[in-house]
């Protein structure tokens, strides 16, 4: 009788393990096959993501030298200053009669529009590098619209770290064996 996991075996017997429409089959003598992997493009093309490189503002990177890649939104806190600076001074000088209502008011708009403006901000691409300082990319634009590229980025550096490591493991580690001679030692 045949598991709930697999639909046919395989030509050593083994179960094959269905993973929704697609069976999967390893075994040691077979790493498992690279799926094809399409290349990503950001809209802007500053960032390029292929199933083994990445490239971004035009330095390229392998996935195997990155750790991984984090997205942070950071607002201009230069422009904040600036902001609340410029409204609250004109503010001042109108609730203290020392401006008159058209500048005061004009004063306060020029604060606000700068307050807007350290608002829009950027984002910043951290890239983690094993052994190394972390690289950072400003990349433009909303946070929501790089999020899917960078969670992608990361599940395929850590793809090709796993395949690495079973290449490596099936390279330089023998092969499991049962060892026969403890079933032939007498008990004690």
């Amino acid at each position: 009788m045949e598991s709930p996991t697999s639909d046919s075996a395989t030509p050593t017997g083994a179960a094959v393990p269905v993973v929704g429409d697609f069976s999967v089959v390893t075994t040691a003598s077979t790493p498992a096959p690279t799926p094809d992997l399409p290349l990503l493009r950001s809209p802007d093309g500053r960032l390029e993501l292929s199933a083994t490189t990445l490239r971004v503002h035009s330095q390229t990177f392998s996935l195997l030298e990155l750790e991984a890649a984090e997205l942070t939104p950071v607002r201009w806190l230069l422009w904040y200053m600036l902001g609340i600076l410029t409204l609250s001074g004109f503010a001042l000088g109108f609730l203290q009669n020392w401006l008159r209502t058209l500048p005061a008011a004009a004063g306060m708009a020029a604060g606000a529009l700068l307050l807007a403006y350290g608002q829009r901000g950027t984002n910043r691409l951290r890239l983690h590098r094993p052994g190394r300082e972390a690289l950072h990319f400003a990349l433009p634009g909303e946070v929501a619209t790089w999020q899917p590229l960078i969670g992608e980025l990361n599940r395929r550096i850590r793809y090709r770290h796993d395949q690495a490591a079973a290449l490596a493991a099936e390279q330089f580690l023998p092969p499991p064996t049962r060892p026969d001679s403890l079933l032939d030692t007498p008990s004690l």
